[in-house]
């Protein structure tokens, strides 16, 4: 069965084959690929090899066209620190929060920043794949996206003392977000992932999000729906259990559950939800635990949803750099050993 094809049935919940799993690898396939991670957000070309390394390293059923987190603020003429081995940090944001954000031009993904570079590199990436593996793209989700552009403090007093100001902020985010996503998706990318985790209960509000940044992401995942996305897959990061079933409403298919998140819970608030879950394994066990204690987290977590069905196997959020690569392959073995009749 290929990739999508056991993707598309598990956010069915139908049966298939087997659960998929999906690491969430970004740097970490510099290591694969005997680069180093400088390498890797030095160049849109090695990237993609990188990629493509651990793709046939650990025969991925997908990979990530990402570079970092901190593309679009660059983009917009935000200052950022190049750090070494690790990823760069916007020191700078382009906009202070007095900006008329109604009136501002969207960075164009062809000629903005390192924004074409990203797009370089789902296209490599496609040609590289083909049909064998689901190919992702990610974006900044719309409080992301704000925290980005003006930081997060400012966003947080924007917020709650000028909230017509605030919701102009998030649209221009989330029009950023959408203008990217589109053109990864335009250049071969089957979905993208909307990565938001400054949207996590334990920043806003979830009444926030539910009357403020959900109706954005909706924005995002009927647009890049319409566009012939096959899935559309948030990713916020800490105690979510609150919010994951508003995902559905707001057109997500895959909804990111971070290691941090009681699972139990998770399935008691969804209850008849169809949602799809992605994870949890904790991502820096991948770096300090060994095989055989990822295998029995793997295992405890299929055997969990094996009656639901609607799981993706994975870690909470993406993989360190520096995980260990056998670790990576037990989680991997785990998914292709389990029979069950359902995904």
């Amino acid at each position: 069965m290929l990739a999508i094809e056991r993707l598309r049935r598990t956010i069915g919940c139908q049966p298939c084959d087997r659960p998929p799993v999906v690491p969430q690898i970004f740097a970490h396939a510099a290591r694969v690929a005997g680069r180093s991670v400088d390498d890797y957000l030095a160049s849109p070309a090695i990237a993609a090899e990188c990629q493509l390394a651990a793709w046939r390293h650990y025969g991925l059923e997908a990979v990530f066209a990402v570079l970092d987190l901190t593309v679009e603020a660059e983009a917009l003429g935000g200052t950022v620190a190049r750090r070494h081995e690790i990823y760069p940090a916007v020191i700078n944001p382009p906009f202070t929060p007095d900006r008329d954000f109604s009136r501002l031009a969207l960075p164009d993904p062809a000629t903005a920043g390192r924004m074409p570079a990203v797009i370089d590199m789902v296209t490599r990436m496609r040609a590289g794949v083909g049909d064998a593996a689901v190919l992702i793209g990610l974006v900044q989700g719309p409080m992301t996206g704000a925290v980005q552009l003006v930081g997060m403090e400012r966003t947080l007093f924007l917020a709650a003392d000028e909230p017509d100001r605030f919701l102009h902020l998030l649209n221009y985010a989330t029009g950023i977000a959408r203008a990217f996503g589109l053109a990864q998706l335009a250049a071969g990318a089957d979905m993208v992932l909307v990565f938001d985790p400054a949207a996590c209960p334990e920043i806003v509000p979830a009444g926030m999000f539910r009357e403020m940044i959900g109706p954005r992401v909706a924005q995002l995942a009927a647009a890049f729906k319409q566009a012939g996305a096959k899935a559309n897959w948030l990713h916020i990061a800490g105690q979510t259990a609150a919010i994951l079933p508003l995902y559905s409403a707001f057109g997500i298919d895959i909804g990111n559950v971070d290691y941090c998140v009681d699972i139990g819970r998770v399935q008691d608030a969804l209850r008849d939800d169809t949602l799809c879950l992605n994870g949890n394994i904790r991502p820096l066990s991948f770096v300090t635990d060994g095989a055989d204690s990822i295998r029995q987290a793997a295992d405890a977590l299929l055997a969990r949803f094996d009656g639901r069905g609607g799981f993706i196997l994975s870690s909470g959020c993406e993989i360190p750099p520096e995980a260990e690569e056998a670790n990576i392959a037990a989680m991997i073995a785990a998914a292709r050993l389990w029979r069950s009749g359902r995904c």
